[in-house]
Protein backbone atom coordinates (compact mmCIF):
# COMPACT_ATOMS: atom_id res chain seq x y z
CA UNK A 1 0.00 0.00 0.00
CA UNK A 2 3.01 2.21 0.22
CA UNK A 3 3.30 2.47 -3.73
CA UNK A 4 -1.01 3.73 -3.91
CA UNK A 5 -1.22 5.45 -6.87
CA UNK A 6 -3.77 8.10 -7.19
CA UNK A 7 -6.33 6.16 -8.85
CA UNK A 8 -6.47 3.35 -6.65
CA UNK A 9 -8.67 4.80 -3.67
CA UNK A 10 -11.57 5.62 -6.36
CA UNK A 11 -11.35 2.59 -7.80
CA UNK A 12 -11.61 1.00 -4.13
CA UNK A 13 -14.78 3.33 -3.45
CA UNK A 14 -16.42 2.25 -7.07
CA UNK A 15 -16.29 -1.07 -6.00
CA UNK A 16 -17.86 -0.46 -2.88
CA UNK A 17 -20.72 1.53 -4.78
CA UNK A 18 -21.24 -1.51 -7.08
CA UNK A 19 -19.02 -0.96 -9.77
CA UNK A 20 -19.73 -4.59 -11.24
CA UNK A 21 -23.52 -3.17 -12.11
CA UNK A 22 -21.68 -1.32 -15.13
CA UNK A 23 -22.36 -4.76 -16.84
CA UNK A 24 -25.18 -5.08 -19.39
CA UNK A 25 -26.70 -8.26 -16.96
CA UNK A 26 -27.97 -7.80 -14.12
CA UNK A 27 -25.97 -7.71 -11.19
CA UNK A 28 -25.28 -10.45 -8.29
CA UNK A 29 -26.46 -10.27 -4.83
CA UNK A 30 -23.66 -8.64 -2.68
CA UNK A 31 -23.02 -10.18 0.76
CA UNK A 32 -22.16 -8.29 3.88
CA UNK A 33 -18.49 -11.17 3.84
CA UNK A 34 -18.59 -9.36 0.19
CA UNK A 35 -19.07 -5.57 1.52
CA UNK A 36 -16.43 -6.17 4.78
CA UNK A 37 -13.89 -7.57 1.91
CA UNK A 38 -13.73 -3.96 0.55
CA UNK A 39 -13.57 -2.25 3.49
CA UNK A 40 -10.93 -4.32 4.23
CA UNK A 41 -8.89 -2.68 1.17
CA UNK A 42 -10.14 0.51 1.88
CA UNK A 43 -9.12 1.21 5.73
CA UNK A 44 -5.10 1.09 4.50
CA UNK A 45 -5.81 2.77 1.25
CA UNK A 46 -7.31 5.84 3.47
CA UNK A 47 -4.49 5.36 5.77
CA UNK A 48 -1.80 6.16 2.60
CA UNK A 49 -3.79 8.78 1.73
CA UNK A 50 -4.26 10.71 5.40
CA UNK A 51 -0.59 10.26 5.79
CA UNK A 52 0.28 12.41 2.82
CA UNK A 53 -2.10 14.44 3.07
CA UNK A 54 -0.95 15.37 6.59
CA UNK A 55 -2.79 16.10 9.97
CA UNK A 56 -4.21 19.69 9.33
CA UNK A 57 -6.21 18.42 6.45
CA UNK A 58 -7.10 15.18 8.18
CA UNK A 59 -8.19 17.43 11.10
CA UNK A 60 -10.41 19.78 9.26
CA UNK A 61 -12.48 17.47 6.94
CA UNK A 62 -10.90 18.79 4.07
CA UNK A 63 -8.99 15.08 3.42
CA UNK A 64 -11.57 12.76 3.19
CA UNK A 65 -14.27 15.82 1.34
CA UNK A 66 -11.74 15.77 -1.33
CA UNK A 67 -11.17 11.90 -1.35
CA UNK A 68 -15.03 11.57 -1.78
CA UNK A 69 -15.63 14.67 -4.56
CA UNK A 70 -12.58 13.29 -6.15
CA UNK A 71 -13.84 9.79 -6.60
CA UNK A 72 -17.28 10.97 -7.75
CA UNK A 73 -16.89 10.74 -11.24
CA UNK A 74 -15.37 7.34 -10.87
CA UNK A 75 -18.82 5.83 -9.08
CA UNK A 76 -20.94 3.49 -11.38
CA UNK A 77 -23.92 5.74 -12.26
CA UNK A 78 -26.43 3.80 -14.70
CA UNK A 79 -28.41 5.35 -17.00
CA UNK A 80 -31.95 4.77 -17.09
CA UNK A 81 -32.19 2.16 -20.12
CA UNK A 82 -29.23 -0.14 -17.83
CA UNK A 83 -31.77 0.82 -14.57
CA UNK A 84 -34.71 -0.60 -15.94
CA UNK A 85 -32.83 -3.53 -17.55
CA UNK A 86 -31.69 -4.11 -13.89
CA UNK A 87 -35.03 -4.06 -12.62
CA UNK A 88 -36.63 -5.98 -15.38
CA UNK A 89 -38.92 -2.82 -16.78
CA UNK A 90 -39.52 -1.05 -13.39
CA UNK A 91 -39.92 2.63 -14.19
CA UNK A 92 -40.77 6.03 -11.74
CA UNK A 93 -41.60 5.30 -8.16
CA UNK A 94 -41.55 1.32 -8.25
CA UNK A 95 -37.88 1.86 -9.86
CA UNK A 96 -36.64 4.75 -7.23
CA UNK A 97 -38.26 2.17 -4.37
CA UNK A 98 -35.77 -0.41 -5.72
CA UNK A 99 -32.67 1.61 -5.78
CA UNK A 100 -33.21 3.08 -2.19
CA UNK A 101 -34.07 -0.11 -1.13
CA UNK A 102 -30.33 -1.90 -2.66
CA UNK A 103 -28.71 1.38 -0.93
CA UNK A 104 -30.39 1.30 2.33
CA UNK A 105 -28.90 -2.38 2.03
CA UNK A 106 -25.67 -2.10 1.37
CA UNK A 107 -25.20 1.15 3.76
CA UNK A 108 -26.74 -1.48 6.41
CA UNK A 109 -24.07 -4.07 5.33
CA UNK A 110 -21.21 -1.40 5.58
CA UNK A 111 -21.92 -0.39 9.03
CA UNK A 112 -22.20 -4.21 10.31
CA UNK A 113 -18.94 -4.78 8.83
CA UNK A 114 -17.16 -1.33 10.39
CA UNK A 115 -18.62 -2.01 13.77
CA UNK A 116 -17.32 -5.38 14.15
CA UNK A 117 -14.03 -4.30 13.06
CA UNK A 118 -13.75 -1.83 16.05
CA UNK A 119 -10.46 -3.27 17.55
CA UNK A 120 -8.65 -3.30 14.03
CA UNK A 121 -5.19 -0.41 15.08
CA UNK A 122 -5.86 2.04 11.86
CA UNK A 123 -5.18 5.85 13.19
CA UNK A 124 -5.26 9.03 12.12
CA UNK A 125 -1.78 10.68 12.06
CA UNK A 126 -1.15 13.41 14.03
CA UNK A 127 -3.24 15.35 16.56
CA UNK A 128 -5.87 12.43 16.01
CA UNK A 129 -4.57 9.48 16.72
CA UNK A 130 -6.63 8.41 19.85
CA UNK A 131 -9.43 7.87 16.82
CA UNK A 132 -9.35 5.13 14.73
CA UNK A 133 -9.86 4.94 11.30
CA UNK A 134 -12.18 2.73 10.93
CA UNK A 135 -14.75 5.88 11.36
CA UNK A 136 -13.65 7.50 8.40
CA UNK A 137 -13.84 4.37 6.36
CA UNK A 138 -17.41 3.69 7.10
CA UNK A 139 -18.19 7.39 6.77
CA UNK A 140 -16.60 7.22 3.17
CA UNK A 141 -17.59 3.89 1.86
CA UNK A 142 -21.60 5.21 3.02
CA UNK A 143 -21.30 8.74 1.73
CA UNK A 144 -19.84 6.91 -2.13
CA UNK A 145 -23.07 4.73 -1.92
CA UNK A 146 -25.56 7.52 -1.21
CA UNK A 147 -24.06 9.60 -4.05
CA UNK A 148 -24.47 6.52 -6.44
CA UNK A 149 -28.22 6.69 -5.19
CA UNK A 150 -28.41 10.44 -5.58
CA UNK A 151 -27.28 10.20 -9.42
CA UNK A 152 -29.25 7.00 -10.24
CA UNK A 153 -32.77 9.06 -8.74
CA UNK A 154 -32.22 11.27 -10.93
CA UNK A 155 -32.14 9.32 -13.51
CA UNK A 156 -34.90 7.05 -12.70
CA UNK A 157 -37.15 10.90 -12.25
CA UNK A 158 -36.43 11.79 -15.70
CA UNK A 159 -33.77 14.32 -14.91
CA UNK A 160 -30.30 13.27 -15.82
CA UNK A 161 -27.58 15.64 -15.42
CA UNK A 162 -25.30 16.67 -18.37
CA UNK A 163 -21.72 17.30 -18.31
CA UNK A 164 -18.11 16.04 -18.36
CA UNK A 165 -17.49 12.52 -16.05
CA UNK A 166 -16.13 15.33 -13.56
CA UNK A 167 -18.95 17.75 -13.58
CA UNK A 168 -21.55 15.34 -12.98
CA UNK A 169 -19.45 13.51 -10.24
CA UNK A 170 -19.45 17.00 -8.80
CA UNK A 171 -22.89 18.16 -8.93
CA UNK A 172 -24.29 14.87 -7.74
CA UNK A 173 -21.75 15.20 -4.54
CA UNK A 174 -23.41 18.45 -4.39
CA UNK A 175 -26.77 17.13 -4.21
CA UNK A 176 -25.72 14.53 -1.37
CA UNK A 177 -24.53 17.11 0.43
CA UNK A 178 -27.54 19.65 0.56
CA UNK A 179 -30.11 16.81 -0.04
CA UNK A 180 -31.50 18.17 -2.90
CA UNK A 181 -31.40 17.94 -6.30
CA UNK A 182 -29.26 19.23 -9.04
CA UNK A 183 -31.12 22.03 -11.05
CA UNK A 184 -29.76 21.80 -14.80
CA UNK A 185 -30.77 25.41 -15.48
CA UNK A 186 -28.71 26.90 -12.91
CA UNK A 187 -25.50 28.63 -14.98
CA UNK A 188 -23.32 27.88 -11.38
CA UNK A 189 -24.13 23.90 -11.47
CA UNK A 190 -20.67 23.95 -14.14
CA UNK A 191 -18.40 26.55 -12.94
CA UNK A 192 -15.50 26.17 -11.52
CA UNK A 193 -16.37 27.76 -8.23
CA UNK A 194 -18.93 25.36 -7.56
CA UNK A 195 -16.22 22.58 -7.50
CA UNK A 196 -15.25 24.56 -4.11
CA UNK A 197 -18.13 25.16 -2.95
CA UNK A 198 -19.26 21.61 -3.58
CA UNK A 199 -15.90 20.45 -1.71
CA UNK A 200 -17.18 22.82 1.30
CA UNK A 201 -20.59 21.45 1.32
CA UNK A 202 -19.02 18.30 1.32
CA UNK A 203 -16.51 18.44 4.07
CA UNK A 204 -19.14 19.67 6.51
CA UNK A 205 -21.76 17.24 5.52
CA UNK A 206 -18.76 14.14 6.53
CA UNK A 207 -18.01 15.56 9.60
CA UNK A 208 -21.57 15.69 10.49
CA UNK A 209 -21.70 11.90 9.50
CA UNK A 210 -18.74 11.20 11.44
CA UNK A 211 -20.00 13.03 14.46
CA UNK A 212 -23.42 10.34 13.87
CA UNK A 213 -21.22 7.27 13.65
CA UNK A 214 -19.10 7.58 16.37
CA UNK A 215 -20.95 4.95 18.37
CA UNK A 216 -20.04 2.39 15.77
CA UNK A 217 -16.96 2.77 17.59
CA UNK A 218 -18.20 0.22 20.43
CA UNK A 219 -16.41 -2.38 20.45
CA UNK A 220 -17.46 -5.64 18.36
CA UNK A 221 -21.04 -6.34 17.59
CA UNK A 222 -22.64 -3.49 19.82
CA UNK A 223 -21.21 -1.12 17.62
CA UNK A 224 -21.97 -3.28 14.75
CA UNK A 225 -25.82 -3.18 15.53
CA UNK A 226 -25.63 0.58 16.19
CA UNK A 227 -23.83 1.33 12.74
CA UNK A 228 -25.90 -0.76 10.32
CA UNK A 229 -29.45 1.08 12.23
CA UNK A 230 -27.64 4.92 12.22
CA UNK A 231 -27.19 4.35 8.37
CA UNK A 232 -29.86 3.14 7.54
CA UNK A 233 -31.93 5.28 9.00
CA UNK A 234 -29.77 7.95 7.33
CA UNK A 235 -29.88 6.67 3.94
CA UNK A 236 -33.95 6.72 4.25
CA UNK A 237 -33.60 10.15 5.41
CA UNK A 238 -31.41 11.17 2.77
CA UNK A 239 -33.15 9.28 -0.63
CA UNK A 240 -36.94 10.62 1.23
CA UNK A 241 -35.57 14.64 1.07
CA UNK A 242 -34.24 14.30 -2.38
CA UNK A 243 -37.26 12.47 -3.94
CA UNK A 244 -39.72 14.96 -2.39
CA UNK A 245 -37.28 17.49 -4.62
CA UNK A 246 -37.06 15.73 -7.48
CA UNK A 247 -40.83 14.96 -7.98
CA UNK A 248 -41.19 18.92 -7.79
CA UNK A 249 -38.45 18.86 -10.85
CA UNK A 250 -39.85 16.40 -12.87
CA UNK A 251 -40.94 17.28 -16.54
CA UNK A 252 -44.57 16.46 -17.05
CA UNK A 253 -44.46 14.72 -20.28
CA UNK A 254 -46.81 11.52 -19.86
CA UNK A 255 -49.92 10.23 -17.65
CA UNK A 256 -53.02 12.42 -17.06
CA UNK A 257 -51.01 15.58 -15.74
CA UNK A 258 -48.73 15.48 -19.48
CA UNK A 259 -52.50 15.62 -21.15
CA UNK A 260 -53.56 18.77 -19.11
CA UNK A 261 -50.19 20.38 -20.00
CA UNK A 262 -50.54 19.68 -23.49
CA UNK A 263 -54.10 20.82 -23.93
CA UNK A 264 -53.17 24.04 -21.69
CA UNK A 265 -49.73 25.18 -24.08
CA UNK A 266 -52.33 23.88 -27.16
CA UNK A 267 -55.37 26.37 -25.80
CA UNK A 268 -54.04 29.73 -26.73
CA UNK A 269 -53.67 28.17 -30.64
CA UNK A 270 -57.13 26.65 -31.33
CA UNK A 271 -58.50 30.26 -29.36
CA UNK A 272 -56.80 32.12 -32.11
CA UNK A 273 -58.77 30.52 -34.62
CA UNK A 274 -62.55 31.82 -34.14
CA UNK A 275 -61.28 35.46 -33.18
CA UNK A 276 -59.84 35.53 -36.90
CA UNK A 277 -63.21 34.53 -38.32
CA UNK A 278 -65.40 37.63 -35.98
CA UNK A 279 -64.64 40.57 -38.24
CA UNK A 280 -66.11 38.44 -41.13
CA UNK A 281 -69.71 38.33 -39.38
CA UNK A 282 -72.22 40.78 -40.64
CA UNK A 283 -72.17 42.93 -37.64
CA UNK A 284 -73.33 46.86 -39.55
CA UNK A 285 -76.63 45.35 -40.43
CA UNK A 286 -78.68 46.55 -37.68
CA UNK A 287 -77.86 50.15 -38.92
CA UNK A 288 -79.03 49.77 -42.05
CA UNK A 289 -82.90 50.37 -41.87
CA UNK A 290 -82.70 53.18 -39.44
CA UNK A 291 -80.28 54.53 -42.48
CA UNK A 292 -83.42 54.40 -44.54
CA UNK A 293 -85.98 55.54 -42.10
CA UNK A 294 -83.76 58.83 -42.11
CA UNK A 295 -83.89 59.38 -45.78
CA UNK A 296 -87.30 58.83 -46.12
CA UNK A 297 -87.97 61.78 -43.65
Amino acid sequence: MRGLSSQELPEILAQIAGEEERAGSEPPERTSRDVARLMGRLGPALAVSARRAGAAAVASGRWLADVIVDAAPRLPVRDLATLQAHHRGLEGEALADALVRNAMLTTTAIGAGGGALSTAKWFLPGTLVTVPLQLAVETAAVAAVEIKLVGELHEAYGIPVVGTPTQRGTAYALAWANRRGVNPLEPATMSTAFGLMARQRVQRRLLGSAGRGLGALTPMMVGAVYAARINRRQTQILADALRNDLRRQRPLTGGLAGRVVTKMLAGPATATAPAAALPAAPQPTPARPRRRLLRRR
